[in-house]
């Protein structure tokens, strides 16, 4: 089964390798993945998110609670690297809820009965089965690849410069982080690998130590002057 639609602002593409796996799994993936846009973009005005930075009454939800939850442990522990409620902006927890969502849309095919899959959502992905072979994109040579991992059953993310320019904040001075050109993680799940990649990003040079120091995280990086940096247990191919 394979399936690419537009969603959250990026292509995610999700191939399925089992044969016994209902065309419905991928429905109730990209369903799930639409939800969550419309509940929690900052860019759509009636989202749960903006009502709630507009400090109207409703009942926030679980779902909500929990990313909120996500977005404060990383800010405490990144000493405020990473926050999703900057100086002059509204709030804002796309880098928690997208790595968040495709990981719940990845228990979904699981519990469909999917075990050899791989869901790519705008270039952060979660594999299952395997092994899956993973490129890291050179960061200034979008032809090139720096590395290819060899993924079974975690996810990896990169936060970079090179879609969006500088638009990761260090929270704690409210200006561009640009001590790195690049930063992957890999986690067990896509929550840990995405949220991690944007705060280690965020904090600069000293995120890439943060993230490696992470319970099973690994990480590759390029920092500004061109360096890569890699954890021990990378899982190079």
């Amino acid at each position: 089964m394979r399936r690419v639609e537009h969603v959250m602002g990026f292509p995610v593409s999700l191939r399925v390798d089992d044969e016994d796996v209902p065309e419905r799994a991928a429905d109730a993936v990209f369903a799930w993945l639409r939800e969550v846009d419309a509940r929690f973009s900052p860019f759509r005005e009636d989202s749960e998110v903006c009502r709630l930075d507009r400090g109207e009454p409703l009942e926030i939800s679980a779902d909500l609670w929990e990313v909120l939850g996500l977005c404060e442990e990383y800010r405490a522990a990144t000493g405020g690297a990473f926050d999703a409620r900057l100086p002059g902006r509204g709030l804002d927890p796309c880098a928690v809820v997208k790595g968040w969502s495709v990981q719940r849309a990845a228990g979904l095919l699981a519990a469909a009965g999917a075990r050899r899959f791989c869901l790519n959502a705008g270039g952060d992905v979660v594999a299952a089965g395997g092994p899956w072979r993973v490129g890291v994109r050179h960061p200034e040579d979008a032809g090139r690849l720096c590395a290819v991992l060899a993924v079974t059953d975690a996810a990896v993310a990169t936060s970079a410069r090179y879609e969006r320019g500088d638009h990761i904040l260090d929270g704690r001075t409210g200006r561009p982080a640009t001590g790195l050109l690049s930063l992957t993680v890999v986690a067990p799940t896509l929550t840990e690998a995405d949220a991690a990649a944007t705060a280690a990003f965020a904090l600069g040079r000293e995120g890439v130590a943060w993230a490696a120091a992470r319970p099973d995280c690994e990480v590759f990086a390029v920092d500004a002057d061109r360096k890569v940096l890699r954890s021990p247990g990378l899982p190079v191919a």
